[in-house]
């Protein structure tokens, strides 16, 4: 662990800057306002337009702000290079000019870090018009490794590392490299990191899309398929070199498989020429036969093992990618309830291609699938769910179209007929479902449990009577509409000043009734609420009281010299069940009693 007293600054930010004049305020600023002990870096390669001035503006305001001016050399490597030689944090953290930080992202990334000991540290990134690595932002995460996780998918370096994890490993870029040179460097430090983490309740990072196309990733030939591919083998080199062979290197291949060098044979290749093509189908065939295992193979898609068997054909692979490349048009038309099954209708097509279509429901947390079989009619479908056979969780609606061993997803819900509303909750066998839409693109998910729908229900107070010294209540509860007796977990007692609560056992009588006993409260007043398990999160709902003739008078009683007095009412407003307690010794009524008597 870094003695925290051999650094001047627990965290040095590094920017490379080239003619970001336009951005160059907004990422400032937002570097400025992080909460932690820092340096702001920023190297300006050669810019010709007016970013050198604004930056000397900012150092001679800022005195956490320096300036580093360089001949243009094209590639963020030397830039970045050159900020890493200046650091003088705990951690470093690159930042590209055209992009900013949430206000707290450093602090909550730094207390990740400070807590877990940790080398790299994932902020969760969001994009702007540009695409952005989700899978490992799922959940916050203390420590990760890379064999039971996502985060190797993401090879940027917008991420918090340690200084001298870097500097024991001799980690910089390559800067030889015009792009890529940031997955090379992730990927070593990947290597060597004992400890990895992840924040992923805060949006740390924001990754701006250029609207002028002046980025280097934006620029005509930045992804040029061959120049991509040779480029490809030095990170894969570089991961072969620290990680044997085995299921770990199989794992973190099948990263570099599918995003780097089997995506070259999508839209890439069908904007190839023939004689292009020919030769990206050569150079993925030759990654493939230095790398591509057992082990690989079997991890990667279906898709992606159909045009592995493709690669002498090169017909084939133009085939497979304008099914991978033809727009997935489909429309809800109707959504309903019959009896405990979900019926779904809808259109779906495949432009310029006939398949197998169905319905795919995914879990986000879990990430499990349910195939759903659909009957179909030309472009037209229907499916029906027994939410019953669901487990709980979050489940998003997909089409599935498979043609040519490819399979497309497209979810379903955002062009929909306006008569197919969302239907009304679903209680059924103790677990309730809702049908929602998302915002703000409105797609069809299915809530099984009540983890972030709102769940329609309702308590309703139908009698209480006074056994001996315990208060009985009885009710009705109602789930979406339907009796909901089969929910109902325990009756809670919460004391309005201090929070106190005092949990009842309640139980069913019925398929609608509930009863629960109480034994004397303490003093206060005490709000009553019924706690439903309904397959997700236990869920309170206010007992509300229908008639005021249900409710039992007052009830007093002495214990000692103590008088307490317990008045179950309603309240004004919302006729919530509430009780009022009051205790009273006997030298208190008595000092009562003679001051009225004096009066």
């Amino acid at each position: 662990m870094d003695a925290l007293s051999d650094y001047p600054v627990d965290v040095s930010v590094l920017v490379p800057a080239y003619n970001c004049r336009a951005f160059l305020d907004r990422c400032l600023t937002s570097l400025l306002v992080q909460r932690v002990s820092k340096e702001i870096i920023v190297v300006d390669d050669g810019s010709t337009d007016d970013t050198r001035s604004l930056l000397e503006l900012y150092a001679r305001h800022h005195s956490a702000i320096t300036v580093v001016h360089q001949d243009h050399t094209g590639t963020p490597g030397s830039a970045r290079n050159r900020a890493l030689a200046r650091a003088r944090g705990r951690y470093v953290f690159f930042c590209d000019a055209d992009d900013y930080l949430g206000p707290l992202a450093l602090e909550k990334m730094l207390a990740t870090a400070d807590r877990n000991g940790s080398d790299i540290v994932l902020g969760k990134v969001v994009g702007h018009g540009r695409k952005a690595p989700v899978s490992m932002f799922r959940a916050n995460a203390e420590r990760v490794t890379l064999q039971g996780s996502t985060v190797y998918n993401s090879l940027n370096v917008f991420k918090l590392f340690r200084k001298t994890m870097l500097d024991r490993h001799r980690i910089r870029f390559d800067e030889s490299l015009r792009v890529g040179e940031d997955m090379e460097f992730a990927v070593h430090a990947y290597c060597h990191a004992d400890v990895i983490s992840i924040v992923a309740d805060y949006d740390c990072y924001h990754l701006m899309d250029r609207e002028d196309g002046s980025s280097l990733m934006q620029e005509p030939g930045s992804r040029e398929p061959l120049a991509w591919l040779r480029m490809a083998r030095i990170p894969i080199a570089r991961m072969i070199q620290h990680v044997p062979p085995g299921p770990l290197r199989d794992h973190l291949l099948v990263r570099h498989f599918t995003f780097d060098v089997l995506a070259q044979l999508g839209e890439p290749f069908l904007a190839a020429d023939e004689s292009a093509r020919e030769k990206i189908a050569v150079e993925v065939a030759d990654l493939c036969q230095e790398w591509l295992t057992d082990g690989v193979r079997a991890r990667l898609s279906a898709a992606d093992n159909t045009r592995l068997a493709s690669l002498t054909d090169p017909d084939r692979l133009v085939r497979l990618a304008r099914v991978q490349a033809a727009p997935l048009r489909r429309r809800l038309t109707a959504l309903e309830w019959t009896g405990d099954r979900l019926q779904i209708s809808g259109s779906v097509k495949l432009s310029g291609f006939e398949g197998s279509v169905g319905l795919l429901l995914k879990e986000r947390s879990q990430r499990a699938e349910c195939r759903i079989p659909v009957t179909r009619v030309a472009d037209l479908f229907s499916a029906s769910i027994d939410v019953a056979d669901l487990a709980t969780g979050i489940w998003d609606v997909f089409v599935a179209v498979e043609c040519e061993g490819i399979r497309r997803l497209g979810r379903l819900g955002a062009d929909r007929d306006r008569r197919s509303t969302r239907p009304v909750p679903r209680f059924t066998g103790g677990v309730v479902a809702l049908p929602y839409l998302t915002r703000p693109y409105g797609n069809l998910s299915l809530d099984v449990g009540g983890h972030v729908v709102r769940v329609p229900a309702s308590v309703r107070l139908t009698r209480t009577e006074w056994v001996e010294r315990r208060f009985r209540i009885e009710g009705q509860v109602m789930v979406g509409g339907r009796p909901g007796a089969a929910a109902v977990r325990r009756l809670v007692w919460r004391e309005r000043r201090t929070g106190r609560e005092r949990h009842v056992e309640a139980v069913a009588t019925g398929s609608r009734g509930f009863a629960a006993e109480t034994n004397p409260l303490g003093r206060g007043i005490w709000d009553a609420y019924l706690e439903l398990d309904m397959g997700g999160p236990t869920a309170r709902f206010p007992v509300k009281v229908g008639e005021p003739k249900s409710l039992e008078r007052a009830r007093t009683w002495w214990q000692g010299t103590t008088r307490w007095t317990t008045r179950p009412y309603a309240t004004a407003v919302s006729h919530r069940l509430s009780t009022s307690v009051r205790r009273a010794t006997f030298f208190t009524l008595a000092r009562r009693a003679f001051r009225r008597i004096r009066l």
